[in-house]
């Protein structure tokens, strides 16, 4: 009986030995080997900006030269998502300056998305526009594009001057809205606009086929009556469309 005991004894003895070695074995290969934890990847739709800002009131210079006020809530940079971009889902304020830093003129809207490779700015809900010379234009959707120094819009857009109104399906102008053209336009003009012996000096013309071009003269600074445009500057009013 006494033998018996004793070699359960050093059986136990045996196992809590085996038990305690193969414990170090492993407790020392979880040291020298540490396992990483990681999460899942991320997927290419997913992107997160690197910069969030609410209650935005900045100046923005090109070339040195302060041209340009922001407010807005929320301003959101982001360089994850391509193409990349500055996103204003709160709405937008913008002024444009002269080097005096006076106000030429402005820009509201809903929304806002800024694509910075490209300088184009996308406009979008109750888009409101006036500059300097009292011109304003409403629309959803209005593109400023920074490369060609253009304001275009591909869907219902209404431009009042102090002299007219006109209403069309597209609008292409450049930035001062100085020379603009509407396309499928309808609206009021001034009796001048149909005056049957143009003055050679006029700058502006009804195209047929619904299409309305409108050309400020630099002189005056006021749209001038209907007449005959010169051709070099029909070529750089009659882009095609984006």
């Amino acid at each position: 009986m006494v033998c018996k005991v004793e070699s359960k004894l050093r059986w136990y003895t045996l196992f809590l030995g085996l038990s305690f070695i193969v414990y170090c074995l492993l407790f020392s290969v979880a040291c020298t080997e540490p396992h990483e934890h990681t999460a899942r990847a991320i997927n290419p739709e997913d992107s997160a900006s690197i910069m969030v800002s609410y209650g935005v009131n900045t100046l923005i210079s090109d070339s040195g030269v302060i041209k340009y006020r922001i407010v807005t809530e929320r301003w959101e940079v982001n360089t994850v998502r391509q193409p990349s971009r500055w996103e204003f889902m709160k709405g937008i304020f913008f002024e444009q300056f002269d080097e005096q830093f006076h106000v030429q003129g402005y820009i509201q809207a809903d929304t806002a998305w800024y694509y910075d490779q490209q300088r184009l700015w996308k406009l979008r809900g109750r888009v409101n526009l006036r500059n300097s010379n009292g011109l304003i234009y409403t629309s959803e959707e209005l593109y400023w594009d920074g490369m060609r120094h253009e304001f275009y819009s591909t869907v219902f857009s209404r431009v009042i001057t102090p002299e007219r109104t006109m209403e069309g399906t597209y609008f292409r102008s450049d930035e001062k809205m100085d020379h603009y053209l509407v396309t499928n336009s309808k609206g009021s003009f001034i009796a001048s606009d149909f005056d049957p012996e143009p003055d050679p000096a006029d700058t502006a013309t009804i195209v047929p086929s619904g299409t309305t071009v409108i050309t400020v003269s630099p002189t005056t600074g006021n749209p001038p009556a209907s007449g005959s445009l010169p051709a070099a500057t029909a070529d750089t009013i009659s882009t095609p469309k984006p």
